[in-house]
């Protein structure tokens, strides 16, 4: 199956035709091209280096280090602004400064392939091989420039280009006036003509990062873009996950067993084979957070003493739990029950006030900021689908989690007597630790009984993954919002055209790839239609995954 990047189409006449060869061949003329690759981009064929940390936050690293650097030999004064673009950079220089500037851009040109674009109130524009006269015509005017470099995975599967560059705005002085910026920014559209010089961390600049994830670059900036702003995240966010590996012999003998003396029969939807299966999703949607989602402080798995082979357990951002110390006194171990596991989530120690719980077949799909998930005043924010919770009492007909969901509306309803009809939709969900620990207190013999179910219940609250989201709008600490998502089957007919479209469009901010019950032939032919798209998507694998003896990723 192919499911690399999407191939530029060749469609057009000829004087297209020759315009892409002309390209092609002005740039593969110019430079060694050994450790560079020709590849397909949107406007057409581009050099990009690949690198192993091929992400988007390298990307933009890569761009704007190689403008500071640039400007500071060049002898151009400059800063750094915070702009609203969180995914590419931007550095300022005053109008005096641009002739000399746009030189030392076109003569590094001619070490390493840039592309220059003309930003304007339509957005960036087409891009332009930097060594181009005609390209250093066409913006001669222009305010606001983007530089590009392309970047590349080794595989070539991920390219990086236009949204991660840097801008470098113009910003015009009158005689013994401030400068004025070409464009609105976070903070000031003028500043004085000089004045004392600071440096921040690289995440005043993008909510790509976080203060709370180690290693922040300094970036120069001017002192009129110092100071904490009203819509800056200034808490920490982690993320947690919960997982099995259902291959597990001495796993599978704790699941046996509790079946074997449970006082009922157990549903599919409680005890069947897809409720427990691992097609080595967590690692490919680990690797979406560090991918899409750098600014995340601390990773947790709850695991039932398992640990995924390829796992790095001593990586100073990931936490290793066992269902042990998460249930302590409480519950019913073993558990088989999502439902009992998530309702001791908030009990982590250690564990961000504000966190986010990721099912392990969840995955981000393309960059997203923390303001995805929380306010800067850390209200939390939920996402409903137009799926409703079936009206009326719950009944045997109804599946875990709509049994769940009603079991929800009911404490809602009694305590708010407002009245819930919409489910969640398949993402990942923000929470408060505060907010749950109440709720704990509220419904404490509800989420007892919860915990003590060793699979799922008829009396199951699904709390992280609804009853929460509920709980927190009625009391005023969440507030609705939207996501861009898809869920996908794989046992639907089309599984393999949609995963197709993901891969090529990357256009969903998450996506949840679920699996049901089957033959073992379907079963494994859609876990290697699965693997072939996740290692498709992502590439660039996480620094928290082992390395084998020579230097390659262990797989799982």
């Amino acid at each position: 199956m192919d499911l690399l990047l999407p191939r530029v189409k060749r469609a057009g006449g000829p004087a297209e035709r020759w315009a892409r060869s002309a390209v092609r061949w002005h740039l593969t003329s110019r430079y060694d091209t050994s450790e560079l690759r020709l590849v397909p981009g949107l406007h057409g064929p581009v050099l990009a280096r690949p690198l192993a940390e091929a992400t988007p936050l390298e990307a933009r690293r890569l761009n704007l280090e190689t403008v500071l650097t640039v400007l500071r030999d060049a002898g151009v004064d400059h800063f750094c602004v915070r702009g609203y673009d969180d995914k590419a950079s931007a550095v300022a220089i005053g109008s005096g400064g641009r002739k000399q500037a746009w030189a030392a851009l076109r003569r590094e040109a001619l070490r390493r392939p840039l592309f220059v674009a003309a930003v304007t109130e339509q957005g960036v524009q087409k891009p332009m091989p930097a060594t181009s006269h005609h390209a250093w015509r066409t913006l001669h005017g222009q305010r606001v420039i983007r530089l590009i470099q392309y970047v590349c995975d080794p595989s070539g599967n991920l390219l990086l280009g236009e949204a991660h560059g840097c801008d470098l705005e113009v910003w015009s002085r009158t005689p013994q006036g401030p400068l004025h910026a070409p464009r609105p920014n976070r903070v000031a559209d003028r500043v004085a003509a000089t004045g004392p010089a600071r440096t921040l961390d690289e995440s005043a600049f993008t909510r790509m990062t976080s203060a709370y994830v180690p290693g922040q670059p300094q970036r120069p900036t001017r002192a009129e873009f110092a100071g904490t702003l009203l819509d800056d995240i200034t808490f920490p966010v982690d993320v947690v996950y919960t997982w099995v590996d259902d291959s597990d012999p001495a796993w599978q003998a704790r699941r046996d067993a509790a079946l074997a003396s449970a006082d009922r029969p157990m549903t599919a939807q409680a005890a069947g084979v897809s409720r427990f299966a691992n097609h080595d999703e967590l690692r490919y949607s680990m690797r979406s957070l560090h991918l899409y989602a750098p600014w995340v402080r601390r990773i947790w798995l709850v695991t039932d003493d398992q640990v995924p082979s390829w796992l790095d357990v001593s990586h100073d951002r990931v936490r290793l739990v066992s269902h042990k110390e998460l249930f302590g006194d409480h519950g019913r171990l073993p558990t088989f029950n999502s439902h009992a596991i998530e309702s001791r989530l908030h009990h982590l120690d250690g564990l961000s006030e504000q966190f986010v719980y990721f099912n392990d077949d969840v995955f981000v799909g393309r960059p997203v900021n923390t303001l995805k998930f929380f306010q800067p005043n850390g209200l939390s924010k939920l996402f409903p689908s137009r799926g409703k919770v079936d009206p009326g009492p719950a009944d045997a007909a109804d599946l875990a989690p709509t049994v769940a969901g009603k079991n929800n509306r009911a404490l809602i309803a009694r305590d708010f007597g407002r009245h819930l009809t919409y489910k969640m939709k398949h993402v990942p969900h923000a929470l408060r630790r505060d907010v749950l620990a109440e709720m704990s207190d509220r419904y404490a013999e509800e989420l007892e009984r919860t915990a003590g179910n060793r699979f799922r219940d008829p009396t199951d609250v699904s709390l992280v993954s609804s009853a929460y989201h509920y709980y927190a709008l009625a009391t005023g600490r969440a507030a609705i919002d939207r996501i861009t998502s898809t869920y996908v089957s794989l046992a639907a007919p089309d599984t393999k055209r949609q995963l197709a479209r993901l891969l090529a469009a990357r256009s969903h901010d998450v996506f949840c790839v679920n699996d049901e019950d089957g033959t073992p032939g379907q079963r494994q032919s859609r876990h290697e239609l699965l693997r072939d798209f996740l290692t498709a998507y992502y590439p660039v694998a996480a620094p928290w995954e082992l390395t084998a003896p020579n230097g390659a990723r262990q797989d799982g």
